[in-house]
C-alpha cells in the first residue's frame, strides 16, 4: 500500500491524477460537452421513420413510411433513416442501436448526470422496437424497406416520398449473416441497457438476439447476395465472419451471468472460432459498420480472465493484442502502421465519409481509457506505453477539432457553436414542411428542382448530425451536391453520446470546484 497523504489518498495516486485533470483544463478553446451530448441525441428524433410520439422535439419532422411492409403482409412501420435518404438499410441501423447501447451500458451514470438518460433509452428502444417487428420468425429477418436506386432519382421528404417502399428479407434460402448477426448484437446490447428499467422488454430482446445469432451461423452468406438493393450503398465488403464473433461477445456480455447455461457457449464460440473468422488474426486500423474486428477485438479484450480456462486466456490475449494494435494506430503510437492525420490533426481514413471512422475510434479510445484506469493498466503500444489519461487527452483534442478548433473554424456537429455546416445533404433537413397545405407536396422531380440547387442553408437545421466533415487538408465545401463531405449519418453519432457524456463528467467535475480528493472518487466511481 502506498504511502497516504492527509486527504487520505496515496500519494502516486495524486500523481496519477494531476496529469488527467490537466488534460481536461481548457487549452485555447473550451466546449459545452453536455450541449453537444443533448444535440447529439437530438439527432436521433430527426432520422425517425414511422408514427411520431406525442413528445417528439424535432418538430419539422412527421409521420411517414406508415404504409412500410404492408405490400408484403408484415407491419414494418417505424425505425430510422440511416442517412439523409429514405431507405431503412438494415446494417447501418443495427450498428447505429449497438454503438448507442454500448455507450449507455459504460456510461450510464454520466449520461444520466447529464440528464440526457431518458433521451438515450428512447434513441435505442426506437430502433430495437422496430427489430422486434422486422423479426418475424427465428429464421426471417426483414433487412431493409425502400431500393436505393429508385430513392436517389428523387429528392422528396420522407413525408412526401412516392417511391418504392419494397421490403426486402433474409431467410433460410436467402442468407444474411451480418445483417442477422448485427442485429442481434444490438438486441443483445440493448437488453443489458434495459435489464435494470425493464426486465420484461430486456429479456424478449434476449431471445430475439439468441435466435438470430442462431440462423445467422447456421444458414450463412452475405445478406447483399440476397438483397441486391444493397450493395452499392451498404455492401458488406468484410464479410459476415466478423459479425458473427462480434454478436457471440455482445450475448456473452448479455448472458454474464451464473444462471444461464448458454453463457459458456457464448464465449466458446468467440474462443474456438478465433483464427478461422479472422479474430485474432486480423489487425486493423478501422472501425465501422461493415468493419468491425476491432471492434469485438476491444470487447474481447474487456472480458475479465480470472476465472477462464488457459486457453480461453491464450485466445483472450491473442484478441487483446490485435485491440492494441488498433488503438495505437490512432494514437500514432505504432512504430509502422498508424492512423493518418491531416495538416489540422484530425485523424483521416479515406474521404468518403471520413468522421465515421474518427467518431468509433474516439468511442474505442474512450472505452480503453476507462478499462484501463479501472484495472490499473497502460496500453502498450510499439512506440512506447500510453497511460489511460494520455489516450482521454487526445480524444478530447479530436473532440475539439470536430466541435470548432480546426483550421476551417466549423463545428462538423451541425446545431453546435455558431458555425457549422448550413447546407446539410439531407431530404427533410433541405425542404420546408408546409403543414396541411395541399400544395406542400412536392413530386420525385420538384425536390430537386426546387430546393436541392439552391444556395441559400437549409431551412431546418438537423441539430445533433455529424457530417462527414473535410478533406485530407482539413477543407469543407458547404454544398448539398457535396455528399462525401456534407451528408450525415446516424453511425457517425452514435459513438459520440458515450464519449460526450464521459468528457462532460470529468469537465463538470474540475469546472465546479471539485478538489483533487473528489475528482479521484469520480473517477474511481465513473469506472
Amino acid at each position: 500500500m502506498g504511502k497516504k497523504t492527509q486527504c487520505g489518498f496515496p500519494k502516486r495516486a495524486l500523481n496519477y491524477l494531476f496529469p488527467i485533470m490537466l488534460s481536461l483544463l481548457p487549452v485555447s478553446k473550451s466546449f459545452d460537452y453536455g450541449e453537444a451530448l443533448s444535440k447529439s441525441l437530438l439527432y436521433f428524433e430527426a432520422q425517425r421513420s414511422g408514427r411520431l410520439p406525442y413528445n417528439q422535439r424535432v418538430r419539422w419532422r412527421q409521420h411517414s413510411g406508415l404504409t412500410d411492409g404492408l405490400e408484403q403482409g408484415v407491419d414494418l412501420v417505424g425505425g430510422y433513416y440511416d442517412a439523409g435518404d429514405n431507405v431503412k438499410f438494415g446494417l447501418p441501423m443495427a450498428f447505429t442501436v449497438t454503438l448507442l447501447s454500448w455507450g449507455v451500458i459504460e456510461f450510464r451514470e454520466e449520461i444520466a448526470a447529464a440528464g440526457e438518460l431518458r433521451h438515450a433509452l428512447e434513441a435505442i428502444k426506437w430502433g430495437t422496437d422496430y427489430f422486434i417487428k422486422a423479426h418475424t420468425h427465428p429464421h426471417v429477418l426483414w433487412a431493409q424497406v425502400g431500393d436505393g436506386d429508385t430513392d436517389h432519382l428523387c429528392w422528396q421528404r420522407p413525408e412526401d416520398m412516392t417511391t418504392s417502399r419494397r421490403a426486402f428479407k433474409v431467410d433460410e434460402e436467402n442468407p444474411g449473416s451480418d445483417v442477422a448477426a448485427e442485429t442481434a448484437a444490438a438486441m443483445a446490447a440493448a437488453s443489458i441497457v434495459f435489464r435494470r428499467t425493464n426486465p420484461h422488454y430486456s429479456h424478449l430482446l434476449l431471445e430475439h438476439a439468441q435466435q438470430l445469432f442462431e440462423f445467422s451461423d447456421k444458414y450463412r452468406g452475405n445478406y447483399d447476395k440476397s438483397i441486391e438493393g444493397a450493395k452499392g450503398y451498404y455492401s458488406s465488403v468484410s464479410g459476415y465472419m466478423d459479425e458473427l464473433l462480434w454478436a457471440a461477445f455482445w450475448l456473452y456480455r448479455a448472458t454474464d451471468n451464473n444462471s444461464n447455461k448458454n453463457n459458456n457457449n457464448y464465449l466458446n464460440y468467440g474462443i474456438q472460432n478465433a483464427n478461422s473468422l479472422g479474430g485474432i488474426t486480423w489487425a486493423l486500423t478501422e472501425f465501422s459498420w461493415d468493419v468491425k474486428y476491432a471492434g469485438l477485438q476491444i470487447l474481447a479484450s474487456m472480458i475479465p480472465k480470472e476465472d477462464k480456462s488457459e486457453e480461453q486466456k491464450r485466445i483472450l490475449e491473442h484478441y487483446t493484442s490485435k485491440s492494441e494494435h488498433y488503438l495505437c494506430a490512432c494514437l500514432n503510437e505504432n512504430n509502422a502502421t498508424n492512423v493518418r492525420r491531416t495538416p489540422g490533426g484530425l485523424m483521416y481514413t479515406r474521404r468518403w465519409n471520413n468522421m465515421q471512422y474518427v467518431s468509433t475510434a474516439l468511442f474505442s479510445l474512450t472505452l480503453a481509457s476507462h478499462h484501463l484506469h479501472s484495472t490499473n493498466q497502460t496500453l502498450n503500444c510499439p512506440a512506447g506505453s500510453v497511460r489511460p489519461d494520455e489516450i482521454l487527452s487526445f480524444v478530447r483534442s479530436q473532440v475539439g477539432y470536430i466541435l470548432g478548433s480546426n483550421p476551417m473554424g466549423l463545428s462538423y456537429l451541425v446545431g453546435y457553436g455558431d458555425t457549422y455546416p448550413k447546407r446539410v445533404h439531407h431530404r427533410g433537413a433541405s425542404m420546408e414542411l408546409h403543414r396541411g397545405k395541399a400544395s406542400g407536396f412536392l413530386g420525385c422531380k420538384q425536390g430537386y428542382d426546387n430546393w436541392y440547387g439552391r444556395q441559400d442553408p437549409n431551412p431546418n437545421v438537423l441539430v445533433g448530425a455529424l457530417v462527414g466533415g473535410p478533406d485530407s487538408e482539413d477543407e469543407y465545401r458547404d454544398r448539398r451536391g457535396n455528399f462525401m463531405q456534407t451528408e450525415a449519418c446516424t453511425y457517425n453519432t452514435a459513438p459520440l453520446v458515450g464519449v460526450f457524456a464521459k468528457l462532460y463528467s470529468l469537465e463538470n467535475m474540475i469546472s465546479s470546484g471539485a478538489t483533487l480528493g473528489d475528482v479521484s472518487v469520480g473517477l474511481i466511481s465513473s469506472v
